[in-house]
């Protein structure tokens, strides 16, 4: 019996972390918008359902209501735990009353006030709010938090128009040109400079005035940035948040076996970014030397990872 006892306990501390996806594709106003958001939804739910440990939760149509969204951040502020990430995604229209942002859905819209009251409660450590509505930039000061990371289709609640940042932000889900360090991983920072530049080179293709303008905030602290980096602070968070994964480490990532390397690489990873962000403040010898370190040890768990 204490055999067994020691076996669950074990078990119990390698449960892999688990990825939350909740997908939400609110109402278009008329059938090609409705049409528009829902297939963008429903490719969504197809790419992240590739997540080993994944719980997806994909909300359309007529089952796109409040209720259903609270339950679905229920669900997971019962059943999530520190080590997990929690992704929440909005995709249709949205608008702004003077007071709090709208996410425009089925029955009584849901606010940003509302949201961020519902996912402080998940206890996953790595949060990450893809808001790619019109208007969503009226949601960042509600929902800036702490360990997690902001994404806008707009810089303000004056950008009404409908957006197209969420096709290209779906694309960069898709497309390994997203994944600039090649990793086979898409962290939501690299999704976010895939989608904007994509969506700025819509509006200069089509020789359009830009009526939407993205934005990432992962300091809880601002109300976001166009262009994330070490000189303005954002980005690290988003950097270190994993959106999906591609190839061989998708698959390495069903082994148990090879989890906790996965882990282990992501947390060295983690660091290397961390260093970037402090380069400033220490002497080029230092840095130099904690990056090579860095480095060789990173070389030596993606070569576990291989085997």
């Amino acid at each position: 019996m204490r055999i067994l006892a020691v076996l669950a306990a074990l078990s119990a501390l390698a449960a892999p972390a688990t990825t939350w996806y909740i997908t939400v594709a609110g109402l278009g106003g008329d059938p090609l918008f409705d049409q528009r958001f829902n297939a963008l939804a429903q490719e969504m739910d197809k790419l992240v359902r590739t997540t080993p440990d994944a719980k997806v939760t994909t909300l359309t149509g007529p089952a796109s209501l409040k209720v259903r969204i609270r339950e679905s951040l229920a669900d997971a502020a019962k059943n999530g735990k520190p080590e997990d990430t929690l992704v929440v995604t909005f995709i249709g229209h949205g608008n702004f009353d003077g007071q709090d942002y709208k996410f425009n859905i089925p029955g009584a819209d849901i606010t940003a006030a509302e949201l961020a009251e519902w996912m402080d409660r998940v206890p996953a450590q790595k949060q990450a709010v893809i808001n790619t509505t019109s208007c969503s930039g009226a949601s960042i000061d509600m929902l800036r938090r702490d360990n997690r990371v902001i994404i806008s289709a707009t810089k303000s609640a004056t950008e009404r128009l409908a957006t197209q940042f969420a096709r290209f932000w779906v694309e960069a889900m898709r497309n390994p040109e997203a994944d600039t360090d090649k990793n086979e991983v898409v962290s939501v920072l690299e999704a976010f400079r895939f989608a904007d530049k994509k969506t700025v080179g819509f509006y200069e293709t089509q020789k359009r005035l830009a009526t939407e303008h993205a934005m990432l905030e992962d300091t809880g602290k601002g109300s976001g940035v166009r262009a994330p980096g070490p000189d303005n602070g954002h980005g690290l968070l988003a950097g270190q948040t994993p959106l999906v994964r591609f190839g061989s480490l998708q698959q390495a990532a069903k082994s148990p076996e090879k989890q906790a390397l996965l882990k282990k690489r992501e947390e060295v990873e983690a660091k290397i970014e961390k260093l970037k962000y402090e380069k400033a403040a220490i002497s080029v010898e230092d840095y130099r030397k904690q990056l090579g370190s860095l480095l060789l040890e990173l070389a030596k768990v993606q070569e576990e990872i291989d085997r």
